[in-house]
């Protein structure tokens, strides 16, 4: 039996919600296919509400969060996979309510992991992670509706969190013209740093949110906020242009009318990197670590170790974490 140090989020009697870093055993770990050394992980808005006791995230306590990780093969009950085999895992209930990739060691099934593709490392995988994935898979999903470099300039809202940055970054690369929105000022520089064309505070974003329609300007959307941003960014897309929508830390809901799509034929389209099939996880991997590798990626990185995870999710909760947040489980 293996003792490792792990993250962990324990409700108390009056219903609050501590976090501290202990030690468990292999014994506290759930039944699955594989155990894995954690070598590193990521920090994400759901591991935010997952250490902080969100009941649509985690419903039993203690727990200890972290939807991403990136480590080795332990042992194997699955032929696909054999010690020493270097793999990822993201999404399905990894971190939710199965412990996650803030313990130094996870017990998943099989089908939760995919080998980590030639072209990234352990710890490059993770500066991506959920993410950066979720950015990825959002571009392949509009190149797929039909967005093209040459069909107007990008918005992204939300740009400088996980999602919104390495989307900036990557629309940037593949030759797109840029527009980030983000409320922080200081962070304009960062934004350009990573291939924005023209930064747009909030308030300039949020322009005309009771009109039902605004002059057409966008050739796609990457939307990581919702509310009244998401639709605004639809009533602006310019005609049979698309907007994905990955994200809800503004609203959950907001305020439309139908006029968009039937006057401008245009697309919202929903992206989920929870429950997508491993073989389109493995797709969109091999282009992050392909065609679509991002160079400069430790540009987006911001180093975390166990210790100082708790005063980070206090960060993203509220709204400050700029990049990526990766956890070094070694440290």
């Amino acid at each position: 039996m293996s003792v490792f140090r792990a993250f962990l989020v324990e409700k108390d009697a009056a219903g609050g919600f501590q976090r501290a870093v202990v030690e468990r055993d292999d014994s506290d770990l759930p039944a699955g296919e594989l155990l894995v050394e954690v070598r590193y992980s990521s920090l994400n808005y759901k591991d935010g509400l997952s250490a902080s006791g969100s009941p649509g995230v985690t419903r039993n306590y203690p727990h200890t969060p972290g939807i991403d990780a990136a480590g080795v093969v332990l042992q194997s009950a699955d032929a696909a996979f054999k010690p020493g085999d270097e793999v990822i895992a993201i999404g399905f209930d990894l971190g939710m309510n199965t412990p996650g990739g803030f313990g130094q060691r996870i017990r998943i099934p099989a089908g939760w992991a995919v080998p980590l593709p030639s072209g990234l490392s352990l710890e490059d995988s993770m500066i991506l992670g959920t993410a950066g994935f979720t950015a990825a898979l959002c571009v392949d999903k509009l190149e797929g509706a039909g967005m093209k470099q040459d069909g107007g300039p990008v918005l992204v809202t939300g740009a400088t969190g996980g999602v919104g940055s390495v989307a900036v970054k990557l629309l940037s690369q593949l030759g797109y013209e840029v527009h980030a929105v983000t409320g922080k000022e200081s962070q304009h520089g960062f934004l350009r740093g990573l291939g924005a064309s023209e930064v747009l505070s909030r308030e300039a974003a949020l322009e005309g949110a009771g009109k039902p329609l605004l002059r057409e300007t966008w050739g796609g959307v990457v939307d990581t906020v919702g509310g009244d941003m998401l639709f605004n960014g639809v009533k602006s897309l310019k005609y049979g242009a698309s907007l994905a929508a990955c994200g809800l830390v503004a609203s959950p809901a907001f305020s439309a009318t139908v006029l968009p799509f039937i006057l401008r034929h245009v697309n919202l389209l929903g992206v989920d990197s929870v429950q997508l099939p491993l073989a389109a996880k493995r797709d969109i991997w091999g282009k992050l670590a392909g065609a679509w590798k991002l160079s400069g990626l430790a540009e987006l990185k911001r180093s975390l170790t166990l210790d100082s995870l708790s005063g980070a999710i206090d960060e993203i909760l509220a709204g400050q974490m700029v990049g990526r947040g990766v956890v070094d489980l070694s440290a």
